[in-house]
């Protein structure tokens, strides 16, 4: 399978920013991609929808109410059932040090605003198109240890 062959349409992307004009602005932009979008505006609202949807890669700001985005992006990234996610993390601070706390947060990207629509769209699918590879290894994976087992069983 290529990763031409992977199809994202159906991935769900959670945009979390506590500005609603910027949330809508990504929104727009990602529109006929055909996924769907969820919408958080502020990090412990970004936590809850992650853990009640599951989404397939989170955009998200850095600065927020109740808990920036790098607290959420290190909770994510701590957590086994969620590491797995993409995280893009979309803001207005652009200094090396913002891009370092970032990266040791755990994002997977980053996008500086004002966002280019074309590399917003080039990097969302991206992100996608290897969450929804590694989903399919780790599928894979599950089944031949499924088969080992019964093969290790006596091939019931």
């Amino acid at each position: 399978m290529q990763t031409s062959d992977v199809d994202i349409s159906s991935s769900r992307v959670l945009i979390a920013d506590d500005i609603q004009q910027n949330r809508e602005l990504l929104e727009a932009y990602l529109a006929d991609e055909g996924y769907e979008i969820l919408m958080a505006a502020d990090g412990q609202q970004t936590i809850q929808m992650v853990e009640q949807h599951q989404p397939d890669l989170i955009l998200l700001d850095i600065m927020m109410p109740r808990m920036s985005g790098y607290e959420v992006c290190r909770q994510l990234k701590s957590d086994p059932a969620r590491r797995g996610i993409p995280v893009l993390i979309v803001t207005a601070l652009n200094e090396p040090g913002d891009i370092e706390k970032a990266v040791h947060a755990g994002c997977d990207d980053f996008l500086s605003k004002p966002v280019n629509r074309l590399e917003l769209r080039t990097r969302v699918r991206s992100l996608l198109r290897v969450r929804h590879l590694a989903n399919e290894r780790d599928r894979l994976l599950a089944y031949l240890q499924e088969m080992e087992q019964r093969v290790l069983r006596g091939g019931d």
